[in-house]
């Protein structure tokens, strides 16, 4: 089975961290795509994006499994979800959130401190006002979903199947009931 994997939130809430934790638990990712790393292989950031649609074209049109992190906002990823959707792919969507825009800057300023790339606010800020809006157009596609909590490290608090939130614990956050509304 080809599996389209998207591991998605605003920049900040830890896509990276945990792409690296389903990795080393999940033997169905395929390719992994994360723009981050190839912005830090190629010293590059205008170059990753290029690079990382080339790629996932590629897998798309070759039909093998991979994996995606994404923001979800721009036009790209909904023409992909639609593609892979289009081309039989079993899609799925591990979702991270956050409460404020505040915590998603800091934690971004903290990444630049340690060597890591930057994103300025008023993207982070821009793409966190519409993150439920962006989210709707890629879910419709996806066959099953899970949210994350990451407030103070992962706490899956949700799954998405056969149209239906489904809370996995008792400690919803907020980011996860407004986005529930949103629906």
């Amino acid at each position: 089975m080809k599996i389209y994997t998207i591991i998605a939130g605003v920049n900040g809430v830890g896509k990276s961290s945990l792409s690296g934790v389903l990795k080393s638990t999940r033997a169905d990712l395929g390719c992994i795509i994360d723009p981050d790393r190839i912005a830090a292989q190629n010293s590059n950031n205008a170059l990753a994006g290029k690079i990382a649609v080339k790629k996932i074209r590629q897998l798309l049109s070759d039909g093998v499994s991979f994996t995606q992190e994404t923001t979800l906002s721009g036009g790209f990823i909904k023409k992909t979800v639609k593609a892979a959707h289009e081309n039989g792919y079993f899609i799925r969507l591990f979702y991270i959130g956050l409460n404020s825009s505040e915590e998603s800057v800091k934690r971004i300023k903290n990444r630049v401190q340690k060597g890591g790339h930057n994103i300025p606010s008023s993207d982070v800020l821009r793409r966190f006002s519409k993150r439920f809006a962006d989210l709707k157009a890629v879910l419709v596609y996806c066959q099953e979903g899970y949210f994350y909590d990451n407030e103070n490290g992962f706490l899956q608090v949700g799954e998405y199947r056969n149209g239906e939130f489904i809370p996995t614990t008792t400690e919803i956050p907020e980011w996860y009931n407004e986005l529930q509304g949103y629906f």
